[in-house]
């Protein structure tokens, strides 16, 4: 009865982080710029009359009013021709940023791409926008886009920086596309190196945790368990989430490695993490796999208590075949005759049969075994009519028993047992009647 594999559910891909600057951002880190990549390409200045009439569409938009900051744009695009490259790619920059706002990302995607049919215009900037390009058609689903715009920002990296290598960023945000696009493999090849980059610099970055969450997808989706289970070590390490523990628990037991399966969800129950009823039982169902009843029972008992386990057949049953297991049948009883009454079949009341027999309590194991029969739906019939035959032996209804024990033998499963009982009655009733007719 081992634990329910747990189910590795993945969190949504984190778009838009961070990344999208706001248009006066953007204008200064330009500015600033300018200088350096007029080395490259020459760039044309932003005028301060343009820039100004920028700023005022920004405010207007920062302060909720995006008709008026739109008429300004507007009223600027309307000089367009009097316009230099670099101005006209902040303005349709600013149109941009005010659409993302908005949530009109289709429109904030059409002015990104008018930004960088601009040139020339500073390369800093010109990359800037295709990663914003990419995050956009990544939030709408364009997974084949999301990967061109973020290779375009990458040939300009390559022609302003030769030696350097690509950031972690662009290689997670690939790994998504990927991962979107149910190419696995090339999706683990992107994350690994992204992971690989951060985990190996010697400047105290640490991976996102959402890094670490999208590999553990991409392993899950490849079935490398194993690594699957690597990925969880490093976040319960280093984030500690509650579903965390519980994941790399699912994944021991998915590795067949109780034993740290059982060790995890332990120490996840000290830590106050098992919380829910689904994890408390399966916390019960690996006590009871590993010979610990008692504690299955105990665990169960604790969960109904706390009203996060119904008191339902099912786990009315595995409560009272834990107590039971455990020795404990003074509480298996009452437990069990619950779960029997809610039961469709019998076969619960089989079961208390036999255990009313193991105790001597001929009367109630007859009793419990008839309403077994009666019931229906018995894996096997015959037992509880050899139950019932033993107990009225016991009680001294000898013909009575003989009558149960000889419909017991027309079944496989207690044909054996039934024939010896029968021959055993058979005597003692022989011997009981010689010895009344001598008391005669």
């Amino acid at each position: 009865m081992a634990m329910h594999k747990l189910l590795l559910k993945l969190a949504a891909p984190v778009l838009m982080t961070s990344v999208l600057l706001t248009s006066i951002q953007t204008s200064v880190v330009n500015a600033e710029q300018v200088k350096v990549e007029r080395k490259t390409k020459r760039v044309p200045t932003l005028r301060s009359k343009v820039y100004d009439q920028l700023s005022r569409a920004q405010g207007l938009a920062d302060a909720g009013n995006q008709v008026e900051a739109f008429a300004v744009l507007d009223k600027v695009k309307s000089k367009a021709s009097s316009m230099n490259s670099y101005e006209q790619a902040m303005m349709y920059n600013f149109y941009a940023f005010i659409h993302y706002e908005a949530e009109n990302y289709d429109q904030a995607i059409a002015a990104f791409e008018s930004v960088v049919q601009q040139q020339p215009i500073p390369e800093t900037f010109e990359q800037a926008t295709l990663f914003s390009l990419a995050q956009l058609h990544m939030m709408r689903g364009n997974y084949d886009k999301t990967i061109a715009k973020i290779e375009q920002w990458e040939a300009i990296q390559k022609s302003l920086y030769p030696t350097k290598d690509i950031p972690a960023k662009n290689l997670v945000l690939k790994a998504q596309a990927m991962y979107q696009k149910q190419d696995y493999a090339v999706a683990s090849e992107y994350i690994n190196a992204a992971v690989e980059q951060v985990e190996s610099n010697n400047l105290g970055f640490q991976v996102d945790e959402q890094w670490y969450v999208l590999q553990r997808a991409v392993y899950f989706e490849l079935k490398q368990p194993e690594n699957v289970k690597n990925v969880l070590l490093k976040l319960v390490k280093k984030f500690e989430a509650p579903k965390y523990w519980l994941q790399l628990a699912g994944m021991y037991g998915e590795l067949e490695q109780e034993q740290k399966q059982l060790a995890v969800m332990e120490i996840a129950e000290q830590k106050s993490i098992i919380a829910s009823g689904s994890d408390m039982f399966n916390l019960a169902q690996l006590y009871y796999y590993h010979q610990m009843p008692y504690k299955a029972a105990a665990v169960i008992q604790k969960a109904m208590d706390a009203g996060k386990l119904i008191e339902d057949e099912r786990n009315l049953t595995f409560l009272g075949q834990s107590w039971n297991a455990a020795k404990e049948t003074e509480k298996a009883i009452p437990v069990m005759l619950a779960a029997a009454k809610l039961s469709k079949t019998g076969e619960l009341y089989a079961q208390l049969g036999q255990m009313y027999l193991n105790m001597d309590k001929w009367d109630l194991a007859i009793t419990a075994s008839q309403q077994a029969l009666e019931k229906g739906g018995l894996r096997n019939e015959g037992m509880s009519h050899l139950v019932i035959g033993m107990a009225q032996f016991n009680v001294g209804a000898y013909n009575e028993a003989l009558n149960q024990l000889a419909k017991a033998q027309e079944y496989d499963g207690s044909r054996g047992m039934a024939q010896q009982w029968s021959k055993f009655v058979e005597g003692e009733r022989k011997q009981y009647a010689s010895f009344a007719s001598v008391g005669s």
